[in-house]
């Protein structure tokens, strides 16, 4: 199930964490001995930095994986129509293997779900074995990507 995000304070960046987190953008695997040079800090100190901003939920180290390595070569954005407590549809579909990201929206759809799949029969099975059966679901629509033009990780930290 996925993590859901509350409002919260702003947490105030200085320039050597803005260019810790560009660095860790660009190459999340760098060792604190690469970064602390890179930031004008010693090794120590840009790991006391970077753990600080993990603490403040600034920057979450992850590995990204990729779907068609991974022999999911079927991927796409459902816009979900549903009724009720959306907080509990979404945390319903949070709950499928082949869902990867959830998002409660405005607008036509009241939620956005990505989901990776292996072949267009189990997309089909998600859908109407799995979603629409979901108490709430008013209706799906399947967007069934063609290519992945942009997938950016590195955009300008504010």
């Amino acid at each position: 199930m996925g993590t859901p995000r509350r409002p919260r304070a702003q947490v105030t960046l200085d320039a050597t964490d803005k260019t810790i987190l560009r660095a860790l953008q660009r190459d999340g695997r760098m060792s604190y001995a690469q970064l602390g040079p890179q930031v004008g800090l010693s090794a120590p100190a840009a790991r006391q930095r970077v753990q600080r901003l993990i603490d403040l939920e600034v920057l979450r180290v992850v590995g990204v994986t990729d779907p068609l390595a991974l022999g999911l070569p079927l991927m796409a954005m459902l816009g979900i129509r549903a009724d009720g407590d959306l907080r509990a549809v979404a945390d319903r579909v949070s709950e499928l293997n082949e869902v990867i990201y959830v998002v409660l929206t405005s607008g036509v759809y009241d939620l956005l779900v990505e989901v990776v799949c292996r072949e267009p029969h189990e997309l089909l099975d998600l859908v109407e074995d799995a979603i629409k059966p979901i108490d709430g679901v008013r209706g799906v629509e399947s967007l069934v990507y063609l290519d992945i033009h942009t997938h950016r990780f590195d955009w300008d930290v504010p």
